[in-house]
């Protein structure tokens, strides 16, 4: 009988904690082949793998090697995913054609998100998730990770979404399609580089094992889709909003002039703004990444612990 796990190669440190029910943290490939330079990009992979070791959890960051989906990535192919420029940008969309052609892939947020269900991993932390753009109403440029928030019981670990979207309409978004947006121990969404969008998430909770319950719940009472969890970047890195604002103004004026669209707009509204910003922006994507990952390995070890029990 067909099962998908014949497309799934599982690092042996990945195997035996989920052999062992060991909580899990999955971990996007994007952020290293498409979202840093070399060789910071490397050295944060590493780093955040060993904050969640550090907690009690296992990493399992994502990525294809030669059409293979690889649960967990050694020293060596975390290398190979830093610095080769034979890797392409994988969402869901793009899974079936990477595979079966036997190619390279980073996975996005939703490409991660379902593989990691895939791979039985309902925890996912990344640096922040992608949503509805802005002038949405002339380029209808929507996402792929909002439906796969819809569709996909993996819970997300993030910073909000990224300042460079429109961030109303992406929350209005995620709430047609019935997805809880929790924001941590804030009421205000952060906005990936501050800490304040000025909107406001769905449920403000205060600890891990108040939302290892609530993803507990929902997922035994059927509730299809995953489950957004805002998590604001330490205050020390956090941008002054006018600043930041001006900068990613800027950055899409420059984008509009350019023709950049598509797959190419959010890794040049990236580069422009960590250019205007003379590398702030890449301090904070660090910072918020690494505070993710230690929150994202709490929840982990909380929402293993209840449906342990």
């Amino acid at each position: 009988m067909f099962s998908p796990n014949q497309y799934l190669d599982y690092s042996p440190e990945l195997r035996i904690a989920l052999t062992q029910n060991k909580p899990v943290v999955a971990l996007e490939s994007t952020i290293i082949s498409h979202g840093m330079p070399y060789p910071d990009n490397v050295r944060i992979a590493a780093e955040v793998e060993a904050i969640i070791r550090d907690k009690g959890a296992t990493p399992a960051t994502i990525g294809i090697i030669s059409g293979r989906i690889k649960i967990g990535l050694s020293a060596d192919e975390l290398e190979f995913f830093g610095q080769s420029t034979a890797i392409e940008k994988v969402s869901r969309r793009d899974l079936a054609q990477i595979i079966s052609s036997k190619k390279n892939g980073a996975t996005t947020v939703s490409g991660t998100m379902f593989c990691s269900q895939l791979a039985g991993i309902p925890i996912f932390v990344t640096g922040g998730i992608g949503g509805v753009h802005r002038g949405v109403e002339q380029n209808w440029d929507i996402s792929a990770d909002l439906n796969e928030l819809i569709n996909t019981n993996v819970a997300v670990i993030c910073a909000g979404v990224k300042s460079i979207l429109d961030i109303p309409k992406t929350l209005e978004y995620l709430e047609t399609g019935g997805v809880p947006v929790i924001t941590y121990r804030s009421h205000s969404f952060p906005a990936f580089f501050t800490r304040n969008s000025g909107c406001q998430g769905d449920f403000c909770l205060e600890n891990p094992e108040e939302i290892a319950e609530l993803l507990k719940t929902k997922w035994q009472l059927g509730l299809q889709g995953g489950v957004v969890i805002g998590n604001p970047l330490p205050k020390i890195f956090a941008l002054p909003e006018q600043e930041i604002n001006q900068a990613i103004e800027n950055a899409l004026l420059q984008a509009k002039e350019n023709g950049i669209t598509g797959k190419k707009i959010t890794p040049f509204l990236l580069g422009k703004i960590k250019e205007i910003t003379g590398g702030k922006s890449l301090l904070a994507n660090e910072a918020l990444i690494k505070n993710n990952a230690a929150l994202g390995a709490e929840i982990a070890i909380a929402y293993q612990r209840l449906i342990s029990e």
